[in-house]
């Protein structure tokens, strides 16, 4: 009978943020993003919620390397803390963590906030723990008004923006269907590719509103160009499909080579002092691929 290997410690563990130690560096633009001050906002409101990841310093005894929190981790620092929570690892792969990590997508997004708000929070008060303005929790909460069950199902995994739903909301429910399998299909989910959908569906499958914009704005030419360029895409797919399994194998085997090489300190550390901007690319890199095996597996 085998037996199921954990990734992490069963207990958490506090640890001094002294001692925790990021082995990627933060640029000084990412702390002026929106998604920066989100964190920094619902760790001052509600605390860290998600416990950040870390490893055992091969070098130091008690000090950590983080695996996965860097923003959480700095977060902690600018409000004055002194100590986080964490789970300790048994796997010190810190640059293929993000294989394990599902971010959470428009959908389940829109149902956390719908439960925050049936429990009684409103939505001023869950604008002001994630700092986004509250006509955006509205808008997040409401996200799924008109949209058909089953093509809500098919994205709730995917990273699909507001606006992709403002144009499915034009869509009888069965087209809204036909729309989510065409863009996981494609691999594409922006506003763009939606909306060229829309101006290829037929008049008996668009919402009475729709049809009259419909009529107004859209040319037989520009149907028959959507329709060719749909077409282009749908082959595109498929002749990504019958290589990608090779790449995704390639680019798996070269990740794991750099992996093993950023482990040796003296190659770490060179590439940190004399070259930061290219480690810094070549991680992001890394977690790309990383993100791209986990998409590939799921499907």
């Amino acid at each position: 009978m085998s037996v199921i290997r954990h990734g992490f410690d069963s207990a958490l563990i506090e640890v001094s943020l002294d001692n925790i130690h990021s082995l990627v560096p933060i640029r000084g633009k990412v702390l002026q993003t929106a998604k920066f001050r989100t964190i920094l906002s619902s760790i001052r409101e509600l605390g860290v919620i998600e416990p950040l990841a870390v490893h055992p310093s091969r070098d130091r005894e008690g000090h950590y390397d983080l695996l996965d929190g860097r923003l959480r981790l700095e977060a902690l620092k600018q409000l004055g803390l002194a100590k986080a929570r964490c789970m300790v690892s048994l796997d010190d792969e810190g640059f293929t963590f993000n294989r394990q990590i599902t971010r959470i997508a428009s959908v389940q997004e829109h149902r956390m906030i719908r439960a925050a708000l049936s429990k009684g929070a409103s939505e001023e008060r869950i604008a002001q723990v994630l700092d986004i303005d509250v006509r955006r929790v509205r808008e997040k909460a409401h996200l799924l008004d008109g949209i058909a069950p089953e093509a809500a199902r098919l994205l709730k995994d995917r990273q699909v923006i507001p606006a992709v739903f403002r144009v499915l909301r034009k869509m009888k429910p069965f087209r809204q269907i036909e729309a989510a399998e065409m863009m996981i299909a494609a691999n594409k989910f922006t506003k763009s590719y939606s909306e060229m959908i829309l101006v290829t569906t037929r008049a008996d499958a668009l919402t009475d509103k729709a049809k009259l914009k419909k009529t107004e704005e859209i040319s037989p030419e520009d149907i028959s160009r959507m329709e060719a360029e749909m077409e282009r895409l749908q082959q595109d797919s498929m002749a990504v499909e019958d290589t990608i399994g090779d790449t995704m194998l390639s680019l798996v085997v070269a990740k794991g080579f750099i992996t093993r090489l950023f482990r040796n300190e003296n190659i770490y550390r060179h590439l940190k002092r004399h070259h930061e901007d290219l480690l810094s690319s070549v991680v992001t890199t890394i977690e790309a691929i990383a993100a791209d095996s986990r998409a590939a597996e799921r499907e």
